[in-house]
């Protein structure tokens, strides 16, 4: 028996793949990309099965960000030319959730810019749509920023299902993606959640500068925090921002950290979220063989997705299935939804 079934095996027996286990599966990978990958898809249809989630979001509220993270388009330290407005009001929100219960995704989320959410208004706000989301049958999801528990509970008897908070990377280099609240900050956030009884997104984003031994660290985190679903969002390169010539990693590399999380969260939901179209390129596909069992479909927060046929069709070509199938349009549904998108994709721009 090799190492890779051997680490395969034990990250099924044993709830996954301890932190030198895992940097030896990456440099064992190197050579070896395809078999670490096929291993990871064993793992995914242990704990996964055959399905696919598919997860919809929001821009609710967009800009004028106080933090200072590095990657960012909506921070108000950098000149980035996005639009920035204030928390939506509820009939478009609504009507793009809608249309994600189309696509056939499972959840839909809102995510609003800044540290946390400040004014009471706003918040009724929120609390209004998360009920009205959850009444249209789609699992609700939020991202607000810091909370405590109070908020937490709050959000979940609104009927709030997963509150999502990215740690963005590892404790050790979260200094040099963001100095304007602490790593400490949000791992509290994440344990207020859990404690009010949610269920939490919460992973990062790689590309941003960090070595595979950051990645591994985050995964690490991410098992101690208990964490239901772990995004892995791939760096977009934003003009204006410190990050706007950062060097794209290869795709073979994103495939092998994405097998380096299943190894480690192997029942955990691992979702291939922001830049995957980018920078996976025709490599999109083999994302899904590395051990992701989710998708973030449709559009990002300020940057352009692809149409969820196509991420229907690919779960299909693979001979995987999403746990919601999508609802077909009349052709002058569509027409009129794909004039709104490209209408408000004009605007983000």
């Amino acid at each position: 028996m090799d190492i890779i079934d051997k680490l395969k095996n034990e990250a099924i027996a044993n709830n996954g793949i301890n932190v030198d286990e895992a940097l030896a599966l990456f440099i064992e990978g190197a050579d070896r990309p395809f078999r670490v990958m096929a291993a990871a898809s064993e793992i995914r249809e242990h704990y996964k099965e055959r399905k696919i989630i598919l997860c919809g979001i929001i821009n609710a509220k967009s800009g004028k960000c106080p933090e200072n993270c590095t990657f960012c388009a909506q921070s108000a330290h950098y000149e980035t030319g996005i639009t920035a407005y204030p928390f939506m009001k509820a009939g478009p929100i609504i009507a793009q959730a809608e249309q994600a219960l189309r696509d056939g995704a499972e959840m839909f989320g809102l995510v609003t810019s800044g540290k946390t959410i400040r004014t009471q208004k706003e918040w009724a706000q929120i609390l209004q749509v998360i009920g009205k989301i959850s009444d249209m049958g789609l699992k609700p999801c939020a991202s607000l920023g810091i909370i405590d528990y109070a908020k937490a509970a709050e959000l979940k008897a609104a009927g709030l299902y997963r509150y999502h908070h990215n740690m963005e990377t590892s404790r050790s280099y979260f200094p040099s993606v963001c100095t304007t609240h602490s790593f400490a900050e949000s791992m509290e956030t994440v344990r207020a959640a859990k404690k009010a009884g949610l269920t939490v997104c919460s992973g990062g984003i790689i590309g941003l500068g960090e070595g595979i031994t950051h990645r591994i660290e985050l995964a690490d985190t991410l098992r101690e925090l208990d964490v239901d679903s772990v995004p892995v969002n791939i760096l977009t390169p934003i003009k204006g921002t410190p990050l706007a010539r950062a060097v794209p990693l290869r795709p073979l590399e994103i495939l092998m950290t994405i097998c380096v999380f299943r190894f480690m969260l192997p029942a955990r939901d691992i979702k291939l979220c922001g830049g995957k179209e980018q920078n996976l390129r025709q490599l999109l596909p083999l994302a899904i063989v590395a051990g992701a069992n989710s998708l973030l479909t449709g559009d990002y927060l300020t940057t352009a997705g692809r149409n969820s046929k196509l991420d229907h069709e690919m779960i299909a070509d693979l001979g995987l299935q999403a746990t919601r199938e999508a609802t077909p349009l009349c052709h002058c549904t569509q027409k009129m939804m794909q004039a709104a998108r490209r209408k408000t994709m004009k605007k983000k721009k």
